[in-house]
């Protein structure tokens, strides 16, 4: 049987807050699991030094779990991951990439490891490598993406696993949350909406972006490269899809985008700036606290669950 994911969190909810780069810092972390989700500092790109730092500030504004992701494609992976190691958190989720060589040492201080998969096959990796439970990320998401959706992906590897599955990409209110569950999953993790509220640092610019967004705004970009990113269209976004019909090298794609998040979570340019979201953009209509998004979440399934027609 699937262990519990509230036991295995340390959370009294099953709601995890993505791992944004820029956007998740140890102030929206904390406010997360203060609020009764597992929040996440995002390691992003950045050097270890900031990694420990973040993690220091947020064992000041919470006494509750919170979590570090890490992006196993950032040169200083491994280092991160030495302090992690050094400085013991709840949990480590990762990203574009196999933690598998990780896995022991952090179980080994108490952490939890969850890696983020966009397909079945390298979920039954990291379960065989001995993963807690794994994020299944639908292309709905924001930032780097797979292919499949969360509709179709969700289902298979819960249906492939034997440790819970966490469904993302898409989800950003109760209807989002009780049909991850109905597909299969354990948890939710939940992006965009959490970049959207009053404990996020995250320039307004970005924030007022995601709520005046709609249906069809959250586009790709990238996908010639082999990593597409999905962002809220913008200048930016138009210059990358020029390049991308023109033929241009990877090298002249790669420059364009050299500190656009930066720029949008920053500095707040809305233009210029990489505005990384999920479609569930359309979705979020309004920037409040963590306290309230996570209390809306919870409280609306209920009214979810009692308005289902079945034939």
């Amino acid at each position: 049987m699937k262990k519990n994911l509230c036991e295995i969190l340390g959370t009294k909810y099953p709601i995890i807050q993505g791992g944004m780069a820029w956007v998740a810092t140890a102030e929206l972390a904390a406010a997360v699991s203060n609020a009764g989700g597992l929040g996440l500092i995002a390691a992003g790109n950045a050097p270890a030094d900031y990694v420990n730092a973040q993690i220091d500030k947020a064992k000041t504004l919470t006494d509750k779990p919170f979590g570090v992701n890490v992006m196993l494609l950032s040169p200083f992976a491994d280092d991160v991951m030495k302090v992690l190691v050094e400085n013991p958190v709840a949990v480590v989720t990762t990203g574009a990439g196999n933690p598998g060589k990780y896995i022991a040492p952090l179980q080994a201080v108490g952490t939890k490891v969850i890696p983020v998969v966009p397909t079945v096959m390298l979920a039954k990796k990291m379960e065989k490598d001995g993963a807690d439970a794994v994020v299944a990320e639908g292309t709905e998401a924001g930032g780097h993406i797979g292919e499949l959706t969360t509709m179709a992906l969700v289902p298979q590897v819960a249906d492939a696993v034997n440790i819970p599955v966490i469904a993302a990409g898409g989800i950003a209110d109760s209807r989002g949350v009780v049909a991850a569950f109905a597909l299969g999953a354990d948890g939710v993790q939940i992006g965009t909406r959490f970049l959207c509220s009053d404990e996020c640092t995250a320039h307004v610019n970005y924030k007022k972006a995601i709520v005046s967004a709609k249906d069809r705004d959250a586009v790709v970009t990238g996908r010639t490269t082999g990593h597409p990113v999905r962002g809220i269209k913008n200048k930016l976004t138009r210059e990358f899809d020029k390049l991308e019909a023109s033929g241009a090298t990877l090298e002249e794609i790669e420059a364009l985008g050299m500190g656009a998040l930066k720029n949008a979570v920053v500095d707040g340019d809305a233009q210029m700036g990489a505005l990384m979201s999920g479609q569930s953009a359309g979705l979020v209509n309004d920037i409040k606290s963590c306290q309230q998004i996570i209390d809306d979440l919870i409280r609306g399934m209920g009214g979810v669950i009692n308005g289902l027609r079945v034939f």
